[in-house]
C-alpha cells in the first residue's frame, strides 16, 4: 500500500521465525469460540459464534456486491453496537481496511480523515447522541455512504445483509464457501438468484485496520496495522492478562479505540472464546447493571471512569461480585487510587500503558500489590526492545527520567503517508519517539513522569495543542493564542486557552459555539480560556508553555 512503511525485511523474517508473527487474520478471531456459545451481547441482541460469523459474512459479501475490494479504505464512525462489530469483521475479511473513527469526531475530523485515507465509504449511524451524522455525510466526498439505520438518500446497512441461502454447518465458518486461506479469492453464493459474490482474501502482511494517533502537531495521524502484528498485539494481550472461555469483557469505552478493541479487547476476546458486552457508555448507572446481569469478568476503563466508579460503588445496589480485573489506561492512575480497587470494587487492577502506534505494557497478574499500584506495567512482547534517553538521545542511567523509545514487533515503523511528520517521530535505526517521559525500574516495569510532546491527555481522549490553537486563531476576535494543559485530579489533565485577543473578548461559551460549528469534537474543546497581554516567550523566542502553565496554579 502506497505510504505504509513496512518492517524491514531482516526484522519481518525474525519476527515470523520466533513465531510472533502468523499467517492468521483478523477476520478470522472467531474462530476461537464455540459455535453455540454467546459471542456477544448489545441491548436485548445475543449472538452466538456462529450468528455472528454468518452476519460477518453476510454483510463481507454485501461491502464486496457494492464495490469494496482488498485494499480499499473505509472510514467506520459506529458506537458500541453490534453494528460496529459486524461491519468491522466483514471489511477486514474482504481485505478493505477500517478506519476507526470515534463517534465524538465531526466534519473537522472525518472530512481530513476521509481525505488523507482516499476512503470509498463511509459507514455511520443514522443519529445518536442528538447528532444527525447524514448531515455530516452530505458535506463529504465519498463514493458510498452506509448507514445505520434510516439511511435516507444513502445505502441502508440492511441492504448489505446479503442472504447466502446456505447452512452454516457445524463448526464456525464451516459452510460458507469460502476459502479460509489467505491472498485468494472467496466465493459466496448470493442468494436469491443474484449470483456469486468473489472477493480477494487479504495476505497477513497487508494493513489491515487504520487506528488514529492522539495527535501532537495538527490533526490525528494514521497507523497503519497489519494482520500479523495486529494479531500478535490482541493474542499475546489476551494470554497477558488471562482471558479465556469464561471471560465475559464489559465494554464502555469506544469500542473503536484501541484498548477496548485489542489490547485484549473485544477482539481478544473472541481470540479466546469468551463473551463480550457492549455498554453505552462507562456511567455506572449503565455499567453497573450490564456487569449484574451478564456476570461480566473483566472491564477496561480509563482513569476518570475509574474514579466515578470507586465513588459510585458505596451507593450502588448492584452486585459487582463477578468482576474479577479493572484494566486501568489511557492515562496515569494515581497510586493511592489504584491501592483502592481490591477493597472498594472488589477485583484486581491492571494498569496499562499503551499507544495505538503499537507498545503495551501490563503489570502482571501476579505482580507484588507495590508494583501494580505504583507502575504502569511492563513491556507486553519479549521482542520490545526499550530506550529511555536524554533530550541529545543518549540513554539515561537506570531509574532516571528519559523519554521513552520503542520498536518491536507490533510497533510501527511509521505513520501513514506522513513522511515529514515521520522523519521527526522515528530515529534512523527505527525506533519510535513516543514522547512518554518514564523511569524504568530494574523489574522492567515503567513508571510515567509526564509528556515530552504538545499534547493534553484529557481523561484519556488525546488532545494536539497545535490543532486547537489553529482553530481558535480562526475565531475573528482572537489575535493569538496557546492552549496547554493543567492537573486535574479527575481528568487527569483539563485544557486551558490562553488568548490575546482584538477587541471585544470571547467569553467561554461563545468559543465553544464557535469551535461546535468549525465540527470540532467536543472533547478538544477548551474547558478553561485566560485572557493575556502578551505570551512568555522562552530566549530563543518560543512561546513557553511552562510558564502558562505555572501560572495556572
Amino acid at each position: 500500500m502506497e505510504g505504509f512503511t513496512p518492517w524491514p525485511e531482516e526484522f519481518a523474517a525474525r519476527y515470523l521465525a520466533e513465531g510472533y508473527w502468523s499467517d492468521r487474520l483478523l477476520g478470522d478471531v472467531l474462530r476461537g469460540g464455540d459455535p453455540g456459545r454467546t459471542a456477544l451481547v448489545a441491548g436485548d441482541e445475543r449472538l452466538t459464534y456462529a450468528e455472528l460469523d454468518r452476519r460477518a459474512e453476510r454483510a463481507a459479501a454485501g461491502f464486496a456486491r457494492l464495490g469494496i475490494r482488498r485494499g480499499d479504505r473505509v472510514v467506520v464512525q459506529l458506537p458500541n453496537t453490534t453494528s460496529f462489530v459486524v461491519v468491522f469483521l466483514a471489511l477486514v475479511r474482504i481485505g478493505a481496511a477500517p478506519v476507526l473513527a470515534l463517534p465524538a469526531h465531526r466534519s473537522s475530523e472525518i472530512g481530513y480523515l476521509c481525505e488523507l485515507s482516499e476512503a470509498r465509504a463511509y459507514v455511520i449511524p443514522d443519529v445518536y447522541g442528538g447528532f444527525d451524522y447524514r448531515d455530516l455525510a452530505r458535506s463529504l466526498a465519498v463514493e458510498h455512504v452506509v448507514v445505520d439505520g434510516d439511511a435516507q438518500e444513502f445505502t441502508p446497512l440492511a441492504d448489505l445483509d446479503l442472504d447466502l441461502d446456505q447452512d452454516l454447518g457445524s463448526g464456525s465458518g464451516a459452510g460458507l464457501g469460502v476459502d479460509r486461506g489467505s491472498g485468494s479469492d472467496a466465493v459466496l453464493d448470493s442468494g436469491a438468484g443474484a449470483g456469486p459474490v468473489v472477493y480477494e482474501r487479504p495476505d497477513p502482511a497487508d494493513v489491515g485496520v487504520f487506528l488514529l494517533s492522539g495527535g501532537t502537531t495538527g490533526l490525528p495521524k494514521l497507523i497503519p496495522r497489519t494482520h500479523r502484528d495486529y494479531v500478535y498485539n490482541l493474542e499475546a494481550s489476551a494470554e497477558v492478562c488471562g482471558f479465556d472461555r469464561e471471560t465475559v469483557y464489559l465494554v464502555v469505552l469506544p469500542v473503536a479505540h484501541n484498548f477496548a478493541l485489542a489490547c485484549p479487547g473485544v477482539l481478544g476476546v473472541f481470540a479466546k472464546g469468551g463473551t463480550v458486552v457492549l455498554a453505552p457508555s462507562g456511567s455506572p448507572d449503565e455499567a453497573f447493571p450490564l456487569i449484574e446481569r451478564e456476570r461480566a469478568t473483566v472491564c477496561a476503563v480509563v482513569p476518570p471512569i475509574a474514579l466515578l466508579w470507586l465513588e459510585a460503588a458505596s451507593w450502588s445496589k448492584e452486585d459487582l461480585s463477578s468482576l474479577r480485573l479493572l484494566q486501568v489506561g489511557g492515562a496515569k492512575f494515581a497510586a493511592e487510587r489504584a491501592a483502592q480497587v481490591p477493597g472498594v470494587l472488589g477485583c484486581a487492577v491492571q494498569q496499562v500503558l499503551g499507544m495505538a502506534e503499537g507498545l503495551l505494557n501490563y503489570t502482571r497478574l501476579d505482580d507484588p500489590r507495590e508494583l501494580v499500584d505504583t507502575t504502569q506495567g511492563r513491556p507486553l512482547s519479549p521482542a520490545d526492545e526499550i530506550l529511555v534517553v536524554d533530550s541529545d538521545g543518549a540513554e539515561v542511567a537506570p531509574g532516571e527520567v528519559g523519554e521513552l523509545l520503542t520498536r518491536g514487533p507490533y510497533t510501527l515503523r511509521g505513520y501513514y503517508r506522513a513522511p515529514e511528520h515521520n522523519a521527526r517521530s522515528f530515529t534512523p535505526d527505527g525506533f519510535y519517539r513516543t514522547g512518554d517521559l518514564v523511569r524504568m525500574l530494574p523489574t522492567g516495569h515503567l513508571v510515567v513522569e509526564g509528556r515530552d510532546k504538545d499534547q493534553i491527555n484529557r481523561g484519556g481522549d488525546k488532545i494536539s495543542a497545535e490543532e486547537l490553537e489553529n482553530h481558535l486563531l480562526a475565531h475573528p476576535a482572537v489575535h493569538d493564542a496557546a492552549v496547554v494543559g493543567t492537573p486535574d485530579p479527575v481528568m487527569g489533565e483539563r485544557t486551558c486557552a490562553f488568548l490575546i485577543v482584538r477587541d471585544q473578548a470571547p467569553t467561554l461559551r461563545e468559543i465553544k459555539q464557535f469551535l461546535k460549528e468549525r465540527g470540532v469534537a467536543g472533547y478538544k474543546w477548551p474547558d478553561r480560556v485566560e485572557l493575556v497581554e502578551t505570551f512568555p516567550r522562552t530566549p530563543v523566542g518560543k512561546i513557553s508553555k511552562k510558564e502558562l502553565a505555572a501560572s495556572l496554579r
